[in-house]
């Protein structure tokens, strides 16, 4: 069994509540389509009933009755969502009216369904930009406790069996926060090792923060700051396991680990790799994509206290199918 395999296998065991506000959006109506096909989740579509529907059987889907649909423009529960919307953002200014109008936006709706324990999850983003997925969800759902700041996790699928965990690795940031201090950098650092184990399935997740440096083999403040975040994710997690600063090479071949970072538990054996900013992971990960012929799966968001998850606007059905089972997993583990 592959990893998206276990992956759906995982969601299907445990059934979580998914909301998708693009539910007239072709691909997002398919995808649903699948997912309850395969009772992997139980899905909340956001849209006019009569719209859906006449969707659905354009598109020749059989199993949508099994979803809830919510009207955003005929809510029952509208005046309860915009009244506390209202208190949540008072402090911004934002009157009755004004939240009155933003629970009829699908992904402001959704956000508040999640935030009201009516669903568990939201994926977004075939049709909506990434600041148009995020800004509800730190509005309304706001980040984990010890968070501050929003990652992207990326699966990283490679042929190279013997790197990470028989060629899986977990990577981030790749998606959200261009250049993140110390404070931020340990933050991504253990949000990472989090998707590892919620999504990835790791039991032993293996963290190196990446550098140019191994060990004090070069200088520079740029350095020191992953030299400092590696530090402080240790406090904020003691349990994991983390090292750096560490070049790739020494991150994940043994015999250059053992040379660069003698006794070192990471290096040679680190399954989940924490960049030093947004420039380096995302050109990384699509080089080894490109040119290491990897299945990259993501960006997965991290750090939100509910997960929200984003698409890219060229998704595909398969996409949207596999982050739904993505979602429900770091749902899961939300609730621990």
């Amino acid at each position: 069994m592959d990893l998206l395999q276990q992956i759906v296998a995982r969601a299907k065991a445990n059934k979580q509540r998914i909301v998708l506000p693009e539910a007239l959006e072709e691909r997002t109506l398919t995808a649903a389509d699948k997912v309850l096909a395969d009772d992997i989740a139980d899905i909340i579509l956001i849209g006019n009933p009569a719209d859906i529907e006449a969707l659905a059987e354009k598109l020749k889907l059989t199993h949508i009755n099994k979803a809830t649909i919510i009207d955003p423009e005929n809510n029952p529960r509208s005046e309860e969502y915009a009244t506390l919307l209202a208190e949540l953002r008072k402090k911004k200014g934002m009157t009755i009216e004004q939240a009155r109008e933003l629970v009829k936006n699908p992904l402001y709706l959704g956000c508040m369904i999640i935030k009201t324990e009516g669903a568990d999850g939201q994926i977004s983003g075939a049709l909506s930009t990434t600041g148009d997925t995020l800004r509800p969800a730190l509005q309304i759902i706001k980040c984990a406790p010890g968070i501050t700041c929003v990652s992207g996790g990326m699966l990283l699928i490679s042929k190279q069996k013997q790197y990470g965990e028989d060629g899986v690795l977990v990577v981030g940031d790749v998606a959200v926060t261009p250049m993140p201090d110390a404070e931020q950098l340990s933050q991504i650092a253990v949000c990472t090792a989090q998707t590892a184990k919620s999504v990835a399935g790791f039991q032993d997740p293996r963290v190196a923060m990446l550098s140019f440096s191994t060990k004090g083999s070069a200088k520079h403040e740029v350095v020191d700051k992953v030299v400092e975040a590696t530090r402080l994710a240790k406090e904020k997690a003691p349990e994991l396991k983390i090292d750096g600063e560490l070049q790739a090479d020494a991150a994940l071949v043994p015999s250059v680990g053992e040379k660069k970072a003698p006794g070192s538990d990471i290096a040679g054996h680190a399954n989940v790799l924490v960049f030093p900013n947004l420039e380096v992971g995302n050109i990384g990960y699509k080089l080894v994509q490109r040119l290491g012929d990897a299945i990259a799966i993501g960006p997965i968001l991290q750090g939100i206290a509910r997960p929200v998850n984003d698409l890219s606007r060229g998704c595909s059905v398969d996409d949207i199918y596999y982050m739904v089972a993505i979602t429900a997993c770091q749902a899961m583990d939300a609730k621990k």
